[in-house]
């Protein structure tokens, strides 16, 4: 239930704090009083979007929080849990309307999206509006309505389900049908690619080899020179390091006798000039059989090029042609094999479509029945509510040669008659607003408790109708109290004064000059006050406040 609404700088409401109890409140004041922009305070909170407009001259920005308790609300319970932002059975919605434009929003003190914060309102309130009974003239909204008074989420899954996958299968179908030119192209262009890259592509790892072949066949000259340099330096030339290294020893070997200790060092000459001649004969190896073979570096020369167009005509990395070959071949396969897909395709689509209509006959089964129903609480309703000849008539028609559709096979429409010798009709067409508002109201009172939502507000959803007519809707929103909090702004007293809890709403002026409305709740003594001023406007006499008095008591 909403236990609370805070707000701060919102049209003409400066500051409200407004604690909300369960059962039937009213809302009652004056036209123009703001009893309304309690409602548009509370959408935003509820995911609608912001108007700056609504953020007075003098505020910087408005400020709107609501707080409720979700231990009735299983289906808010639930998101909460799935958006992780569930808080212990409590939900406080925060929202904020800069005067620059910029909105933000938090769920239980984390930042939220608009989008959540209408997913999330959408499981916690549902609003009747004023007129909300002219939206029931849609397709639409009418088989929502019936649907939404069957409560048969477990037959309008599966049908949305199969339809989802119906057309993805006819989507398929139609991609590889249809474009016939197309589709044929492709695979020639696809056999044309994969014959070039077969006869040059290698894997990446002869790739990498290729390219260190080219680099050793393309330095094999310089490679050489600096092997014949090097021995030169080290062996072979006149003043080589190997012969300067052997003059150093003999010379130090000669004084071995006067002085023990230049033998290590001699050693080690020693050991040097048998590294060094090993090293050289390794070298001069190496120098052998290093080949110059111009017509292998051309040759691997010529291929890497071939390899790096190709790679650049393909927008692939030369060393990832292979797989990039074998990606073109899958594709290849698939649109070669597609005659046989269209055969599976074909075969599925027709299991599927099978099984959807299976599901669409129990889901118009259902509706049928829920139509039944329904229609027996609109026209009890209806009676009471001053319509004793008035019918609504809820067909149900499916239409099993249409394509599958999301919401099933059927068409429903609702039908009015107004009098009991009139042929049945649309429900604009046929009912005048008065009448039209009733039954708006009858179908709203039917279908309420049906839906899984803690709190109803219904915004002067009576307007239209009075007298014996009004007491009667009054005594329904009561009755629907029993099992929700309903919260109605009205200005009929027969409505009012079926409340249990009274909030009056009040317009004034601050000392600087500012409109600005307060809500009060109500103690008993000034709701009589208040429903006699509702009955008798400017002038309240003893009269007046004795048939105040009188509604009140009668109402218990």
């Amino acid at each position: 239930m909403l236990n609370e609404i805070g707000i701060r700088d919102f049209a003409i409401i400066e500051r409200l704090e407004l604690s909300l109890s369960n059962g039937l409140s009213v809302l009652t004041g004056e036209t123009g009083a703001g009893k309304s922009i309690l409602l548009d305070a509370l959408g935003l909170c509820l995911g609608d979007r912001a108007d700056t407009n609504m953020v007075p001259p003098h505020a910087e920005r408005s400020e709107i929080h609501a707080g409720f308790d979700v231990s009735d609300a299983p289906r808010a319970r639930d998101w909460l849990e799935a958006e992780d932002l569930a808080e212990d059975g409590e939900c406080l919605l925060r929202r904020v309307i800069h005067s620059n434009g910029r909105s933000q929003a938090w769920i239980n003190g984390r930042p939220a999206t608009r989008a959540q914060l209408e997913a999330l309102g959408q499981r916690l309130v549902g609003i009747h509006g004023q007129h909300a009974h002219q939206a029931l003239a849609r397709a639409e909204v009418q088989r929502r309505t019936l649907d939404g008074y069957a409560a048969h989420p477990s037959l309008l899954e599966p049908v949305a389900t199969l339809h989802g996958q119906w057309r993805a299968i006819v989507s398929e179908r139609a991609e590889l049908a249809g474009g016939s030119d197309d589709h044929q192209d492709r695979i020639a262009l696809l056999r044309y690619q994969l014959e070039e890259l077969d006869a040059a592509a290698i894997s990446e790892a002869a790739f990498a080899e290729l390219e260190r072949e080219q680099r050793r066949l393309a330095g094999a000259e310089q490679i050489l020179g600096a092997c014949q340099r090097s021995l030169d330096w080290l062996y072979d030339g006149d003043n080589a390091a190997q012969s300067l290294l052997a003059a150093a020893e003999r010379e130090l070997a000669e004084h071995l006798d006067t002085d023990a200790a230049l033998g290590e060092a001699t050693e080690l000459f020693a050991t040097a000039q048998v590294q060094l001649q090993e090293g050289c004969q390794t070298l001069r190896h190496f120098a052998d059989h290093l080949e110059m073979d111009p017509a292998r570096l051309a040759e691997v020369e010529h291929q890497l090029s071939t390899l790096h167009d190709l790679a650049r005509k393909h927008h692939v990395e030369p060393e990832h042609l292979a797989e990039h070959a074998e990606q073109l071949r899958g594709e290849l396969e698939r649109l070669e094999s597609a005659d046989q897909r269209l055969i599976e395709l074909a075969e599925a689509q027709a299991q599927t479509e099978k099984a959807y209509r299976e599901a669409a006959e129990q889901l118009t089964a259902s509706r049928q029945s829920a139509a039944d129903g329904l229609m027996a609480e609109v026209n009890a309703t209806l009676a009471e509510l001053g319509m004793p000849g008035a019918a609504l008539l809820i067909r149900v028609e499916p239409d099993r040669e249409a394509e599958p559709a999301r919401h099933g096979q059927d068409q429903v429409r609702f039908d009015v008659r107004t009098n009991p010798d009139q042929r049945p009709g649309p429900l604009n067409r046929i009912a005048s607003g008065g009448e039209l508002s009733r039954i708006g109201l009858a179908l709203e009172v039917a279908t309420a408790h049906t839906a899984e939502l803690p709190c109803l507000i219904f915004d002067e959803a009576d307007a239209g109708i009075g007298g014996a007519v009004a007491e009667v809707v009054g005594r329904k929103l009561r009755a629907l109290s029993e099992h929700h909090q309903v919260l109605c702004i009205t200005h009929l007293p027969q409505v009012a004064s079926q409340g249990r809890h009274q909030l009056q709403v009040e317009k004034s002026q601050d000392a600087e000059g500012r409109t600005t409305t307060q809500v009060r709740h109500l103690a008993d003594s000034e709701r009589t006050e208040e429903i006699a001023r509702m009955l008798g406007g400017v002038e309240i006499t003893d009269q007046t406040l004795s048939h105040a008095r009188e509604m009140l008591e009668r109402a218990g």
